[in-house]
């Protein structure tokens, strides 16, 4: 194994992640037989197979399994070596690794832009991921903060909340519910709505919403994709349960418009969080200090969304 590389390792170990070549190479921003050649190269180091093919599913080998525990300790160790290094470095010339839930893009390249603007040379590395792939982020330790809505129950993880998170119902705006006060819960279960995926952060506020009563919803869609729930509620296929913060355009101009519905808006919190023995390099922390201090008033201003005039509106 003496000619393997740490690239190798590392394709490897997204190859098995994910048992898939394609979504590996999807990930790694690679062509699909770059990473096959790359796998191929560190099996014939190995001497062994670290895949089968079982029907039209890869798995790994005996040997893949070993390999895999061996490439992961690997690379966390080089990601400790990197870390070292930026703490000496200090902010200037650090690299920031930060990962957010598919909320926080419609505002958080803005947040770091502005960051980054206030300090030069950060080197920034930003990933967006679903729920389920932000937690696999913080228990493999594959990012230095993560910025999410429930941080995890079954992990050691410090978090805080730095800002508002309002959720709200949207429609067309020319539904007939638009412009009425104080809509009952009840005539909203009987509309068309389209969802986010179970086990979204965005199901779960929902689920919070409605009181764990989201079995009486009349569910016409379930959408993974926030951009394509909008277009759908747009086109009128629909009533639509979202963050305030990924509609703020569509309200400027228009083509949205937010039900006053009892009980709602659903006011939750952004918040940041490492795991409690992560040793966070200067850059981080600094993020994390500018996010507490200043992040709630960042958001207001980018996405045009009061937070607080919502939470003033009386609940059901």
């Amino acid at each position: 194994m003496k000619n393997a590389t740490l690239r190798q390792l590392k394709i490897f170990e997204t190859v098995a992640r994910h048992l898939s070549f394609s979504r590996a190479a999807d990930e790694l921003y690679l062509t699909q037989p770059a990473v096959s050649t790359q796998v191929k190269q560190l099996e014939e180091h190995a001497g062994l197979a670290l895949f089968e093919q079982l029907g039209r599913k890869i798995h790994l080998t005996p040997a893949g399994s070993e390999m895999l525990s061996y490439a992961r300790s690997i690379i966390e160790q080089f990601r400790e070596m990197d870390e070292a290094m930026a703490r000496l470095q200090g902010i200037a010339g650090g690299q920031l690794n930060i990962a957010v839930i598919s909320a926080g893009d419609y505002f958080f390249p803005r947040l770091l832009g502005e960051f980054a603007r206030r300090n030069d040379d950060v080197k920034l590395n930003l990933a967006v991921h679903n729920r389920e792939e932000l937690l696999h982020q913080l228990a493999n330790n594959l990012t230095d903060l993560a910025i999410m809505v429930r941080p995890p129950q079954d992990l050691d993880t410090h978090n805080e909340p730095f800002a508002p998170h309002p959720y709200v119902i949207v429609a067309p705006p020319r539904h007939p519910l638009v412009g009425k006060k104080r809509v009952p819960q009840s005539t909203i279960t009987k509309e068309p709505f389209i969802v986010r995926e179970k086990g979204s952060d965005t199901w779960h506020s929902m689920e919070e919403g409605f009181a764990g009563g989201t079995s009486r919803l009349n569910v016409a869609m379930e959408i993974r994709s926030t951009e394509t729930i909008k277009q759908a509620v747009i086109a009128g296929m629909g009533i639509s349960f979202l963050s305030a913060h990924t509609i703020s355009l569509e309200l400027q101009v228009g083509h949205l418009a937010v039900l006053d519905v009892q009980g709602f808006p659903v006011m939750l919190h952004w918040y940041v969080v490492h795991r409690k023995n992560k040793r966070l390099p200067p850059v981080a922390l600094a993020f994390k200090e500018f996010l507490i201090g200043e992040g709630a008033a960042q958001i207001a201003q980018i996405t045009h969304i009061d937070a607080d005039l919502l939470r003033s509106q009386p609940n059901g």
